[in-house]
């Protein structure tokens, strides 16, 4: 069933829409909300079924079946990479790697709903909203193989650099938000972070700042419905789009699976903040179908029957349903696609081979604009370091 939100339609600093609090336990309800579930955005179902919406269906409707069949490639070349790129780590070719598996509607439907003046602030997961800024796939991989600091110019397309500390880019991005409404700006802003990242203090006070200053950002939480091992449950009593309302914006709760919902509520929250109206809480409710990162075992905290239930609700597989029961694509559209998608995948590894081992020493260059003598003397231990592994007359 498709419900819209009643949050969306909540002016500000008012109440919004009830919903059922879950508890510690998965099974575990307030008596005051039992029986109710947390209202849902959904465009798309996982059978591929296209289903009305009057708030959201606006924003969607010119829509071509050439930008659909746009958006399913979108998301299989960001999964073929997002694969490419595990294999390589696990190959040692990177350090670490935090896959998307899942997650392709969220950040592709999120993605294309931005303009280009608009300013993105990632987390270290958003492969496909880089794809969609026009950020190369192989730039996105010289930091996990530790040859750079992040692989592009942020400027360039509008898209910062990952971030690693967890929920600090929010307040980048809150502040940013602040600077180009007194520019007056007519742009947005959009920080993406994910369920675990809720329970951050950074990201509390990045609502407090936005919604005082009526900052014009959006903020995308993708709840994949683990915090490494910790379960959204675990994270909140109430689901974390209602968060909005204590702080005195709008939230919403869209399928994260469902790329054209994905796509809807995004353009809506975006024109709320270019057009004056402040912050926005997007949860898009999706899953993390792989490990945390690779360093990460899911079979340790987490049965196959959730990841297979899941499984059902593929954004890709939804998605190419809709496009074949609408005749909106041929069988000639997806193996073109394939084809590109092994070329991407090729392409990716042949240029992470490729990438040259960066000078010992620049990791001290920079870190003062005017140089320092605690990092002048650790360069000098480090280069004595090095020196040591010198053969004995030059060899």
């Amino acid at each position: 069933m498709t419900v819209e939100s009643t949050a969306a339609r909540t002016p500000r600093r008012s109440a919004g829409s009830k919903a059922g609090t879950t508890g510690t336990k998965r099974t575990t309800r307030t008596k005051k909300d039992a029986g109710t579930e947390p209202q849902l955005v959904q465009l798309l179902t996982p059978e591929g079924k296209r289903v009305k919406n009057a708030e959201y269906d606006k924003y969607v409707a010119g829509v071509t079946p050439e930008e659909l069949r746009g958006l399913y490639r979108d998301m299989v070349l960001t999964r073929r990479f997002d694969a490419e790129a595990t294999s390589l780590q696990r190959q040692g070719e990177l350090g670490l790697w935090a896959s998307l598996l899942g997650q392709e509607a969220a950040q592709i439907g999120s993605g294309r709903a931005l303009r280009d003046d608009d300013y993105v602030f990632p987390t270290y997961r958003e492969h496909g909203v880089a794809w969609c800024r026009g950020v190369d796939p192989t730039n996105l991989l010289g930091m996990f193989r530790g040859v750079n600091n992040g692989g592009w110019d942020p400027n360039g397309n509008n898209f910062q650099l990952y971030t690693i500390v967890i929920g600090s880019q929010t307040l980048h991005a809150t502040g940013y938000a602040m600077g180009i409404a007194k520019d007056g700006a007519d742009s947005a802003v959009i920080a993406y972070f994910g369920d675990g990242a809720s329970s951050q203090g950074d990201v509390a006070e990045s609502f407090t700042f936005s919604a005082v200053y009526n900052a014009p950002v959006v903020f995308f939480c993708q709840n994949n419905q683990w915090a490494i091992s910790e379960p959204t449950e675990k994270q909140s009593r109430v689901p974390i789009y209602q968060r909005a309302q204590g702080f005195g914006f709008p939230g919403v709760r869209v399928d994260g699976n469902d790329v054209l919902g994905c796509l809807a509520v995004t353009r809506w929250a975006l024109e709320r903040a270019r057009s004056g109206e402040g912050p926005t809480l997007v949860e898009a409710f999706t899953y993390r179908m792989g490990a945390h990162t690779t360093s990460d075992d899911p079979t340790r905290y987490r049965g196959d029957e959730e990841r297979q239930a899941w499984e059902a609700k593929d954004p890709i597989l939804r998605l190419r349903r809709y496009l074949e029961a609408s005749n909106h694509a041929d069988e000639g559209f997806f193996a073109e696609l394939e084809a590109e998608s092994e070329a991407l995948g090729k392409r990716v590894r042949e240029a992470v081979r490729a990438m040259p081992d960066p000078d010992h020493f620049a990791i001290f260059e920079n870190v003062y604009a005017d140089g320092h003598a605690l990092v002048d003397e650790e360069r000098a231990q480090f280069a004595a370091y090095q020196a040591s592994f010198a053969d004995e007359g030059g060899n």
